[in-house]
């Protein structure tokens, strides 16, 4: 009897169980029910947010887009003190002047177009009777072809020598920028007109462009003087355009070669009286950088034809400089550089002039540079002094 009931109940038990796991399984059933729905509905949601992405960069690669589009600011400046003796003249030159502040404007219209300006106050002060200038050096569009050409138009920069397109006073040595390069070039050079840059293969480009062009005086000091003939593209004459073509090569680690001629068919932009002066300008240079040494050369030649010309011995105007330098590490570098320039290198009397200048550079920042440098001029010329000033770029 007692086993008959042991058994009774363990039975009994046993169905109460095997009815709880049923109960338990059809809940977890519908659990697992409940979360592939859950799962399903995540995945259908992440796959339309993928589909909304990708059309939303085609759109972006296909309009260009202005979510790509952006303003930029920036400039550079630089305050110069100048102490210098004239020997001959007996004079000195003791002076402070804040040689230049300039602020950059540029806006992306898409990856491909774009915008730059560079707007620039001489000497401080501009205006009637006053020693500075405000000067617009650039103003263009650029437009990206394709990845092998380039186009711009408008108000640029020439495409010859070295400081010409690169001058903030952080990428050079030396308070003032090479007597070279501003009286035989003459840097800062800008026209108005198109150029076109291509690109041939890594490591090698050319440039070619058509500008407005020199207006020399052919009279008086500075007759058939190259840097008072620019125009700075304010009304300037157009009557003979200005050719221009570089080719430079930088395929090789550490090295840039580039060289660069100009044609103008008259130099004098028809002036009434005088010969035409057809003028040629052909400048070749070389930087090499191995570690933390670079040697800087350049050469710069303008032939002009005409009578006048070659009478004051201004048909042949040439300079070249040297310029090794050492940078020591992130902050201190130093620099020697001899210059020598002739503006009446076609004439007979010895009128070449030549510049020394030793000096160091320190820089407080990667764009925030102080300068020394002691210079002595000869040939001509008899002076000597040294120069301080502290330069920025932004």
């Amino acid at each position: 009897m007692k086993r008959t009931l042991l058994a009774t109940a363990l039975l009994g038990l046993f169905a109460g169980q095997q009815a709880v796991a049923a109960e338990d399984t059809a809940q977890l059933r519908k659990v697992i029910a409940e979360q592939q729905q859950v799962l399903e509905n995540l995945e259908k949601r992440l796959e339309q947010t993928e589909n909304r992405i990708e059309k939303t960069a085609d759109a972006l690669e296909t309009s260009g887009s202005s979510a790509k589009s952006a303003t930029t600011i920036g400039g550079y400046g630089e305050l110069h003190y100048n102490n210098i003796t004239d020997n001959i003249k007996g004079t000195d030159k003791k002076e402070f002047d804040f040689h230049r502040f300039v602020l950059f404007f540029g806006h992306e219209f898409t990856s491909n177009t774009r915008f730059f300006s560079e707007l620039e106050v001489e000497h401080s002060l501009a205006g009637e009777g006053k020693k500075g200038e405000v000067e617009l050096e650039q103003a263009y569009i650029e437009h990206d072809f394709n990845r092998s050409f380039t186009g711009k138009a408008g108000l640029f920069l020439m495409p010859v020598g070295i400081i010409n397109e690169t001058h903030e006073p952080p990428t050079f040595y030396g308070v003032e920028r090479n007597p070279v390069e501003a009286n035989i070039i003459p840097a800062t050079w800008w026209e108005g007109g198109a150029a076109l840059n291509i690109k041939a293969m890594p490591g090698l480009a050319f440039d070619v462009a058509v500008t407005s062009g020199l207006a020399v005086a052919t009279t008086g000091d500075k007759a058939f003087n190259i840097r008072s003939g620019r125009q700075k593209v304010s009304e300037a004459k157009g009557e003979d355009l200005a050719y221009t073509g570089r080719v430079k090569y930088t395929a090789v680690p550490g090295l840039e070669l580039a060289a660069s001629a100009q044609y103008q068919s008259d130099l004098t932009q028809g002036a009434a009286g005088v010969d035409t002066a057809a003028a040629t300008l052909l400048t070749a240079h070389a930087i090499y950088s191995l570690q933390d040494f670079t040697i800087k050369a350049l050469y710069a030649q303008w032939n002009i034809d005409g009578k006048e010309a070659q009478a004051l011995g201004h048909d042949k105007q040439q300079g070249y400089y040297i310029e090794p330098s050492y940078r020591f590490n992130e902050s201190v570098g130093i620099f020697a550089r001899y210059n020598a320039w002739d503006n009446k290198a076609g004439g007979s009397a010895d009128t070449e002039i030549t510049q020394t200048n030793v000096g160091v550079n320190y820089w407080l920042h990667e764009n925030v540079v102080f300068k020394a440098d002691y210079e002595q001029t000869g040939g001509a010329k008899d002076a000597d002094g040294f120069n301080l000033g502290v330069g920025y770029q932004f």
